[in-house]
């Protein structure tokens, strides 16, 4: 039984070296005309990658349009995590200077307690607010402090109201504004600090601004950010790229909310790998050493 199942293995050994040469054999009998459609075949398919490769870093590309740098936020790192500092001081920013206009529809002031501010403070910032509700007892809706489940206040009541007070311009919404836009928090950067004058032969509607990082370089927002327009609490020096910095930040933070969290769960990951991978390769070793070291003798 064992010669019968030694020969059963030898003539599969055989059969599949048989097959591959057989293989080979087909490819180098190819005629001519096969060979180069095959080569041509490669040839457009490989072009085709390359041209969709170029493609996708050129896309956002045009002549009216400049790329934002790249600029070393920390939190960029595969394991470094959000600056908490920073973003309370972006917070600050918002609040005193972005409120006006943008809104942020998606964050509530209770996720601000335990990573920016302190639950009192969140409470203190929230009753600040006001707050429509109702319908009361005589079916008419009224303004109350704020509330820790509350999302912040939007500046104007509609998109029409936004629009007439913006020169027909419509504020974005900032709760996801990094992800959306090609850049990310380098985008929001540059075009806050992308403020100049137009160049000769540039010309620029009333209520525009030159803004040489804004798609088409004509922005309807004025420059909003200066040096020293707020004081920090920290005492941090409330400078045009610090500010804008901050705010980048915490705009990070409100499209991301759990940023540290998934680098601290990759981290585990990576961690148990280093520990899982070489027990893996111990075992394989220790599973298959008695089967390779093994000699089998084919008997006629």
């Amino acid at each position: 039984m064992t010669s019968t199942l030694c020969r059963n293995i030898g003539s599969k050994l055989l059969l599949v070296q048989h097959g591959r040469h057989l293989r080979k054999q087909q490819i180098s009998h190819f005629s001519r005309a096969k060979k180069i459609a095959l080569g041509t075949s490669a040839f457009v398919a490989g072009a085709g990658a390359f041209t969709a490769l170029a493609l996708h870093y050129s896309v956002h590309a045009s002549e009216d349009e400049l790329h934002t740098p790249s600029y070393p936020f920390k939190h960029k790192g595969t394991f470094t995590t959000l600056d908490t500092a920073s973003v309370r001081r972006g917070f600050q920013v918002y609040q005193q200077v972005c409120a006006a206009c943008h809104s942020l529809n998606y964050l509530a002031f209770r996720s601000l307690v335990g990573y920016t501010h302190t639950e009192e403070e969140a409470k203190a910032i929230a009753a600040e607010a006001q707050i429509e509700d109702g319908p009361n007892e005589k079916g008419k809706m009224f303004m109350r402090p704020g509330k820790l489940s509350d999302y912040m206040p939007k500046p104007y009541k509609n998109d029409e109201e936004a629009r007439a007070a913006n020169n027909g311009a419509l504020p974005p919404d900032l709760s996801y504004i990094v992800i959306a836009r090609h850049g990310n928090e380098d985008y929001i950067f540059s075009v806050l600090t992308g403020y100049y004058d137009p160049p000769a032969g540039v010309n620029i509607a009333d209520g525009q601004y030159f803004n040489a990082y804004f798609p088409g370089q004509a922005i309807s927002m004025a420059q909003a950010l200066y040096n020293e327009i707020i004081e920090y609490e920290d005492g941090t020096p409330a400078t045009q790229s610090q500010l804008a910095k901050d705010v980048a930040t915490f705009l990070r933070w409100t499209s991301e909310p759990h940023h540290d969290e998934k680098k601290l769960y990759g981290f585990r990951l990576v961690l148990f790998a280093a520990m899982l991978v070489p027990l893996c390769w111990y075992l394989k070793k220790r599973t298959f050493s008695h089967i390779k070291s093994k000699k089998l003798a084919f008997k006629a």
